[in-house]
């Protein structure tokens, strides 16, 4: 951490005893919470006066003496909890492009809520109570955040501890006169890339020496995740609009290899058009940066073939605005227009396609995977989805067809 600092009053509060507090509060977890006390011994107490709460790299458990000291013992072990889950879950890393308060108190719902079934101490109270709404109970911070956004009343409330912003290396805190600061931390990409593999690895440890009994549910969904090797979504996108290519062999394309033998072979004749269709999501849990992802991933298929044929389309509970596309034809998917943006239904794409008795060598669906009911029909053509979830502890998983999760950073 640099030397910028929030100014504080001098203080009284026995430094000792609050090391003590919550050295005590990481031993009653690894006696009851397993899993919560090993990944917290795996971070370094770091005092911190520019905290004025507590806060967390993924290294680091920084915290403010005067803080911890009006905490109970149960509230510290909630406290260590909180900042596991946040870790563990990624939450620093999936803002993208939302507002960064209203997604910290989308975070906080999400693990707060996780504490509090898995009777991990007691939440907060006080000036730095913990945020807490049954109704999140199985969402995931995304969902959280798309609820939160409804409510103006909720969207700038203030948060249990400090939330460190990975992507830009900064923490932003408020000084004694309630002035916002930026805090940055000395961690390149490097850095980061190496503490989140640690956590990941620590997660996998952790769940081990737990158990699966003492494992949160929604932990060992995510060990599950990890666990389950994914291929890398632009691999899979180029195998399966490779895949509908035809190979064929012909005598106007002579196997140069076997002329000097006297032998005159076929030789491999390949069609690079590619006939495939396209489903777009734009329900209303898709944001204009993921619909521009798609557009752009779209088009990427488009530039890498000299001769395709593709239908496009996009969905929500109906599907709207189909388009064809041509190598040829002059038309940039870039200026093709988008609608819907209401709820989700996945079979709305299946039944467009039998109602225009269209059958494609590959449907390609760009989806954020959120539906209320069926996938689709899994016997009508071969599917291939791309899910724009990668980061969420509760990851979609199509029942049929080929997947993988979209990630910008790829």
């Amino acid at each position: 951490m640099n030397k910028v600092a929030v100014k504080q009053k001098q203080s009284t509060v026995d430094k000792q005893k609050v090391l003590e507090k919550l050295t005590g509060a990481r031993i009653a977890l690894l006696l009851k919470q397993p899993f919560f006390g090993n990944m917290a011994t795996r971070m370094q107490l770091q005092e911190a006066d520019w905290c004025p709460t507590a806060a967390t790299d993924g290294k680091h458990f920084y915290y403010n003496p005067e803080f911890i000291d009006q905490l109970s013992p149960k509230e510290t072990e909630f406290l260590i909890g909180h900042e596991v889950l946040h870790i563990v879950f990624d939450h620093f890393l999936r803002q993208d492009m939302r507002e960064k308060q209203p997604w910290n108190v989308s975070a906080d719902y999400a693990v707060n809520i996780v504490l509090q079934d898995e009777n991990v101490g007691e939440m907060p109270q006080g000036d730095n109570k913990g945020l807490i709404d049954s109704k999140y109970r199985g969402w995931n911070a995304e969902r959280i955040y798309e609820d939160v956004m409804g409510d103006p009343q909720k969207q700038n409330q203030q948060t249990m501890d400090v939330h460190i912003d990975w992507e830009n290396g900064k923490a932003t805190v408020r000084d004694k006169d309630g002035k916002e600061i930026q805090v940055e931390l000395e961690m390149d990409r490097d850095e980061m890339k190496k503490i989140k593999d640690d956590v990941r690895a620590g997660v996998l440890q952790s769940a081990q020496v737990a158990g699966n009994s003492k494992t949160p549910k929604a932990i060992r969904s995510l060990i599950q995740e990890l666990t389950e090797p994914v291929i890398d979504w632009r691999e899979l996108l180029r195998q399966q609009v490779q895949s509908v290519i035809k190979n064929d062999y012909s005598f106007t394309r002579i196997n140069r290899k076997t002329q000097h033998s006297g032998i005159v072979l076929p030789g491999l004749l390949n069609d690079e058009t590619i006939d495939i269709a396209i489903a777009i999501d734009t329900s209303g849990s898709i944001e204009e940066e993921k619909l521009k992802d798609f557009m752009s991933e779209v088009k990427g298929i488009m530039e890498e073939y000299q001769d395709y044929k593709m239908k496009v389309w996009c969905f929500d509970t109906s599907v709207h605005n189909p388009q064809d596309f041509e190598a040829n034809d002059g038309n940039d998917i870039m200026d093709y227009e988008p609608a819907g943006f209401g709820g989700t239904d996945f079979m709305v794409n299946w039944q467009y396609m039998k109602e225009e008795n269209y059958e494609p060598k590959k449907l390609i669906v760009f989806t954020d995977g959120e539906t209320w009911n069926e996938w689709g029909d899994e016997s009508y053509c071969d599917t291939c989805w791309i899910i724009h979830s990668f980061y969420t502890e509760n990851k979609p998983k199509p029942p049929f067809g080929a997947y993988s999760y979209y990630d910008k950073k790829i």
